[in-house]
């Protein structure tokens, strides 16, 4: 899951908190991803009356259909790779909190191999803006899947170390990346999680 609050200052980021709290509550106790989505854009508009808005993406794993589903209220598309072609998902969407009903875009993708994901921010997007510069991130996805299998950790990596590039080292806005890709087995059957954020 991904949120950004769209609110200048420390606000933002409890903003940012206050809808991922919601969502993955909702989550938790089994409510479906666009239910969740809705209940947290409602949420955040009664909380804040409407004055603050967030953008929010949600990507789950579905099991017992074998699909991956993708719920997205954010002007910044996802990026769909399959087969080592990749497509746009864009979709017109609203961000959360600024009215009530705002419903998600949702894409349901059956799961197979060597499929990768790519979800973002808007801070990455705009990655280079006060420079002059573009980035242009599914132009770069194409040429990381015209290489080969997902690489999940190096794509990521590549993503940000550019959108920095391209920001002089300064970022404007908060980025925030995630890339997922299903992956034939190796080594052991362990489940693994790392994580990593700066404490100040």
């Amino acid at each position: 899951m991904l949120v950004d609050g769209q609110w200048s200052g420390k606000p933002a980021k409890r903003i940012s908190n206050v809808v991922a709290r919601k969502a993955i509550s909702l989550l938790a106790e089994g409510v479906r991803d666009g239910a969740a989505a809705r209940a947290a854009s409602d949420y955040l508009y009664t909380y804040r009356e409407g004055k603050v808005q967030a953008t929010l993406n949600i990507l789950s794993i579905d099991l017992i259909t074998q699909t991956l589903v993708i719920t997205r209220n954010s002007p910044a598309p996802v990026l769909l790779v399959r087969g080592g072609e990749m497509a746009l998902l864009d979709s017109p969407t609203e961000s959360v909190g600024t009215r009530r009903g705002t419903r998600p875009s949702i894409t349901e993708v059956q799961i197979e191999p060597n499929l990768a994901i790519i979800v973002y921010t808007d801070g990455l997007m705009h990655a280079g803006d006060r420079h002059g510069e573009t980035f242009d991130i599914p132009g770069t996805i194409a040429d990381f899947a015209a290489q080969g299998p997902p690489n999940p950790q190096v794509w990521a990596d590549a993503l940000l170390a550019r959108a920095l590039e391209l920001d002089r080292g300064r970022p404007g806005d908060d980025m925030s990346i995630l890339v997922a890709a299903t992956l034939p087995r190796t080594g052991d059957q362990a489940r693994r999680l790392t994580a990593r954020m700066p404490l100040s």
